[in-house]
């Protein structure tokens, strides 16, 4: 029995490191000596660059491209079409290879589709990031960022609700009732 899932029309380069009940669906390439989690989920005509890490139970619908210097780490959602770029500065005539900046998406972080996440800005913990945005700084954890370029609009639940403080600076989630707390312009979940 195979370790993980890779459809006939999937390209997997030497040096990756695959993890078990990992599907790779239709038309995508996974590049040199990338390292992808347990349980993940890649769609078709996704393009993997060399090194990109994902952690376990990734979710990459169709047509998402990350580059080098990219790191999901657990439970990480990606909407189609999704991007992520390396470079701030691109030109075809100068060669930056190796100038790759880094961007780190933190565990349960959602970014809709057509989102693009500029280089370099990390997205926090269970941050959610709207269909279409751009986004051109650090999002804290917990929050909601929508539009271009991206601005914060709110609090996420884990589960993906929108939170509303009270005074005393607490919400609920509806769904799994946990409570979280806004404290210097920071969420915890209680």
């Amino acid at each position: 029995m195979l370790k993980y899932f890779a459809h006939e029309t999937a390209v997997i380069d030497a040096g990756c490191k695959i993890g078990k009940g990992t599907r790779i669906w239709h038309f995508t390439h996974i590049m040199p000596n990338c390292e992808i989690g347990e349980g993940c989920n890649i769609g078709q005509n996704v393009v993997v660059s060399p090194e990109v890490k994902l952690g376990n139970n990734v979710k990459i619908q169709n047509n998402v491209s990350l580059y080098t210097g990219v790191i999901c780490e657990d439970d990480v959602f990606l909407g189609p079409s999704a991007v992520f770029t390396n470079v701030t500065n691109p030109r075809s005539a100068v060669v930056r290879r190796g100038q790759y900046e880094i961007t780190v998406v933190k565990k349960g972080a959602s970014i809709g589709a057509n989102a693009t996440i500029v280089c370099g800005h990390d997205i926090g913990e269970f941050a959610f990031v709207g269909a279409g945005a751009v986004v051109t700084k650090v999002v804290p954890a917990y929050a909601l960022v929508v539009g271009n370029p991206a601005k914060q609009i709110g609090w996420m639940s884990e589960y993906g609700h929108r939170l509303n403080f009270n005074e005393a600076g607490k919400a609920l989630c509806p769904e799994s009732k946990e409570e979280y707390i806004l404290e210097n312009n920071k969420v915890s979940k209680l």
